[in-house]
């Protein structure tokens, strides 16, 4: 089934956590490790730095795919795998592309692949997600058959 145009790519964005936004994430998301909020601990594990939590990635991410398909659209499915560690102030560049659709209930489901780059351009997280767009029926049945 043909993806439609306005919603085959994720529009690049840019996110840079900061110290305060992982030690607020950590303490919303009840996680006490404090890789996450104490620098000297961390750089006593072998880091540069704290971390910014794998979660906060996702929400990253996650927001990123949901920019692109508008406020109407519902995320029904959402994964990730971290591949490397970022810092607070570490430039993160967020990229996707839809890979598969098909007619969903009240709508279009669309599958994405999303990666998340440092500015080095290593992969930083890998992404797949599962939105539902609404879409008119008729385009739906149309874009079915052809």
């Amino acid at each position: 089934m043909d993806i439609p145009p306005e919603l085959t790519e994720i529009a690049p964005v840019e996110r840079v956590a900061t110290h305060l936004q992982a030690f607020l994430f950590s303490a919303a998301t009840w996680n006490p490790h404090r890789i996450h909020y104490d620098r000297d601990y961390a750089r006593s594990e072998g880091h540069p730095d704290i971390l910014v939590q794998a979660h906060l990635h996702a929400c990253f991410l996650s927001q990123a795919l949901l920019s692109t398909v508008g406020d109407e659209a519902r995320l029904v499915r959402f994964g990730w795998r971290n591949r490397a560690i970022a810092c607070p102030g570490q430039r993160l560049l967020i990229s996707g592309r839809a890979v598969a659709a098909e007619p969903a209930d009240a709508g279009l489901r669309i599958d994405y692949e999303l990666e998340e780059r440092h500015e080095s351009g290593d992969v930083a997280v890998v992404a797949w997600a599962g939105v539902v767009v609404p879409w008119p029926s008729d385009e739906a049945d149309e874009r079915r058959t052809s």
